[in-house]
């Protein structure tokens, strides 16, 4: 095939679609209305429909440790709760992490070489935790291990997002990447709803093991489960490879590479080899992050969290650096450019306010239900201590709806931002997350406190699906003006690194809030974070909004 030079290519003609083969493809205008509507349009929509449902597990692999950790614990698991935290901890770290190389691997590797692999790879933490869980004998550090490697789901939202704006013009970005990330983050639902259903039954048959035997009430969608109801818990990671192989076939067979974006493609193996050698950099990162931060015995418990994560980031770009050999050396040098550019920065915090509070809630929100609503304060022989409360609201039962409702309005975020503007979008779901956030932590002091929390649940139930609402929209408009203000070269990496630094919202999000609930004072976790969304709300004024702003409503 030639390899043509794309601006020598006449617009408008399907036929002068050059490709080096029949996945890379030389010639992509997507700026030229003409070259869009005859050939642009097809192929972008294909790659959108192919991405998100291979996104989509991603994230179920990737939280899936929020449930499997509470049944565990239903089970009898002979791990101490604060055991069981440091593996949902090590997950969500981790998936952060491994945005921060994943952000450049579009560039590195080829959209179609990454998403192909990044997808595959997730089958070794979906079929590892089937295994692991058939025995409570398991090791803690085989559990800790494989929520490690469940992080590569959290990694590969940045180099998904990143390969779906190359596709895109500017103007459709916004509807794009909101179905692309909204389609995808679904996944945190989908897991919360198919983990319970999947662990009731022997869906594997005699090669899936034996059940347990629930020790503690669990529940699903439908209601409680009773104690002593026999439990597939192994499932929880088996059912994941189901989804997750025939979706990294279709990925092989359906996607593109763009040589455009991506010049010095070079061969197949190669593309392989370099995320593979970036992924194994952010895992050992992390790992020595969290060897530092964790307690003993699991790690030192040298650092608080708010100097472990600056220190795994920094630590993690210079490890690139230092092991980028070959045209991978000037190829990220040239992309670490976007940390000159203040918009980098500024649209930093407002991913943080978006989805690092939808990613943060989503992991929190059970833990914060089975405290607060599960326990009940009473007064013993003067002292007020809680106690286990009978009318508790299952959180397997209702955990899911928020995120679901995050979820599933993005794609309209995105489309109200194509219209209205993504920063008065933003400004917006600031003021709503911002108060919303204050409101929940009243209510949180008043049930925490209360003898019957329940008359208190329907009201935090609302608050808390008012701000996933808010920052699913959110996500959207976000991305939305990082495509505007950022050309094509910044732009994806530019979401990969926003949405990097956004996921720690699944480690932050959860330590705070079970920090301050173990203390007594819940409500201090959501003051502090409307406090938060409000410093974020005027920085989105001064860069976007206000009068003789650089960039205005982007």
């Amino acid at each position: 095939m030639s390899n043509k030079n794309p601006r020598n290519t006449p617009s408008g003609e399907a036929a002068n679609l050059q490709t080096h083969s029949g996945a890379d493809i030389v010639d992509w205008r997507p700026e030229d209305p003409v070259f869009w509507e005859s050939t642009g349009k097809k192929i972008a929509n294909r790659q959108l429909w192919i991405s998100w449902p291979s996104l989509l597990p991603a994230f179920s692999v990737w939280m899936m440790w929020g449930i499997i950790t509470v049944q565990m614990l239903n089970l009898g698991f002979p791990f101490a709760q604060a055991e069981l935290f440091t593996i949902t901890a090590i997950a969500g770290l981790s998936g952060a992490t491994l945005r921060i190389p994943a952000s450049f691997f579009i560039r590195l590797s080829g959209g179609r070489n990454t998403v192909f692999l990044t997808t595959a790879l997730l089958l070794i933490p979906a079929i590892g935790t089937g295994f692991a869980l058939l025995d409570k004998n398991t090791p803690l550090w085989v559990f800790q291990l494989l929520a490690l490697l469940s992080g590569i789901g959290g990694g590969n939202f940045a180099a998904s997002m990143s390969n779906i704006s190359t596709w895109f013009p500017k103007a459709k970005q916004g509807l794009a990447l909101g179905i692309n990330a909204g389609l995808a983050n679904a996944g945190v639902t989908v897991m919360q709803l198919l983990i319970p259903l999947v662990m009731t039954t022997s869906i594997f048959g005699a090669m899936g093991g034996d059940p347990m035997t629930l020790l503690k009430p669990s529940g699903t969608l439908i209601g409680k489960i009773p104690a002593g109801t026999p439990t597939y818990i192994q499932n929880a990671g088996w059912v994941w490879a189901l989804i997750i192989a025939p979706m990294a076939l279709l990925c092989w067979i359906g996607l593109k590479n763009l040589i455009p974006v991506t010049p010095n493609l070079g061969s197949t193996f190669a593309a392989f080899f370099k995320i593979l050698l970036l992924y194994t950099i952010g895992l050992l990162v992390t790992v020595g992050g969290l060897y530092l931060y964790l307690p003993a015995p699991t790690g030192l418990g040298l650092l608080n969290m708010w100097i472990a994560i600056p220190l795994i980031v920094v630590a993690t770009l210079l490890a690139m650096k230092l092991v980028a050999f070959g045209d991978m050396k000037p190829n990220l040098t040239k992309q670490f450019a976007i940390f000159q550019n203040k918009h980098t920065w500024s649209m930093t915090a407002l991913y943080i306010v978006t989805f690092g509070s939808f990613i943060g809630f989503s992991a929190a929100l059970p833990l914060s239900i089975t405290v607060i609503f599960g326990f009940t304060s009473v007064e013993v022989e003067g002292v007020i201590k809680r106690v286990a409360y009978a009318n508790a609201p299952s959180a397997l039962t209702w955990a899911w709806i928020g995120p679901f409702v995050g979820a599933f309005i993005r794609p309209v975020g995105g489309w109200l931002a194509d219209r209205t503007g993504g920063a008065v979008l933003t400004q917006i779901i600031s003021v709503v997350m911002a108060v919303c956030s204050a409101a929940v932590g009243y209510v949180m002091l008043l049930a925490y406190q209360s003898p019957t929390p329940e008359q208190y649940f329907v009201p935090f139930m609302a608050l808390f699906i008012a701000i996933f609402a808010a920052a699913g929209i959110g996500n959207a408009s976000t991305f939305r003006t990082i495509g505007v203000v950022f050309n094509r070269e910044q732009a994806g990496p530019v979401l990969g690194w926003t949405s990097a630094i956004g996921a720690y919202g699944a480690f932050v999000a959860p330590v705070v809030m079970g920090a301050q609930i173990r203390a007594g004072t819940p409500q201090y976790a959501m003051y502090g974070f409307a406090i938060f969304y409000a410093l974020c709300l005027v920085l989105n004024w001064w860069f976007y909004l206000r009068a003789g702003s650089e960039i205005k409503n982007p």
